[in-house]
């Protein structure tokens, strides 16, 4: 039995850069219909109806969704935009590329979508700035240390809001989701990282210690089902 009390530190299989297989496609797929079946993209959506009051007006909106993968939460916020009539410019970033090619084919129906290849510590992105930057699934690949210093930057680089949708590390959550890709027959890498993400993911005063770190502190922390956080700040 996994010790739960304490953020696990092993990488996931997705970690890997260089991964680039059917099984990776799949893998993508699968996340999608799990975060649809368990409401993960309304933590994103929510957060974007809270700062839609900042908004700036007449022009488009600025929005970075970092760790981006298969692009599935740009393209529910490029629905969400179209729906508000919201003009909007959204960019995916991820490190990996088989990533970016594989989400570009998935939002070909979206012209207000593009992708980059990038390092988002590096001097070339902290140089860029957003209206919104968004994270989902993606603080908890992080150490605690190394994500208070990622929320830092990125709160310097958001001009509007940070929106953060991540998982809540608790029993509950690491069996049922463990269970259900076994049950279902999930690929090999869902199977493995699906629990694994719960094990690295964080509780509410994991949170509030890291952004404390960041020096954030004013934000919003809530709890969302199914065992997910939003953190706007």
């Amino acid at each position: 039995m996994p010790d739960l009390s304490r953020r696990a530190t092993e990488e996931e299989l997705m970690d890997d850069l260089s991964l680039a297989s059917d099984a990776l496609r799949q893998n993508l797929d699968e996340l999608e219909t799990i975060n649809t079946w368990l409401g993960g993209y309304r933590v994103v959506l929510g957060g974007l109806r809270r700062l839609q009051p900042r908004f700036p007006p007449g022009r488009a909106l600025r929005l970075a969704d970092l760790g981006s993968g298969g692009g599935d939460t740009l393209r529910h916020i490029a629905a969400w935009t179209r729906r508000h009539r919201v003009p909007a410019e959204l960019v995916g970033v991820d490190a990996n590329a088989f990533m970016i090619s594989y989400a570009a084919e998935k939002a070909a129906g979206f012209p207000e979508i593009s992708f980059a290849q990038q390092d988002i510590f590096s001097a070339e992105f902290r140089r860029q700035r957003f209206d919104v930057i968004t994270c989902s699934l993606f603080c908890h690949h992080f150490s605690s240390e190394a994500l208070a210093v990622l929320l830092r930057q990125l709160h310097g680089q958001a001009q509007v809001g940070v929106i953060i949708n991540d998982l809540h590390r608790q029993p509950l959550a690491y069996y049922s989701i463990k269970w259900l890709t076994r049950l279902f027959r999930g690929s090999y890498l869902v199977q493995n990282d699906a629990p694994l993400s719960v094990a690295r993911a964080f509780t509410r005063r994991e949170w509030q210690a890291i952004l404390a770190a960041a020096g954030i502190e004013r934000y919003t922390l809530r709890w969302c089902w199914a065992f997910r956080w939003q953190v706007i700040f």
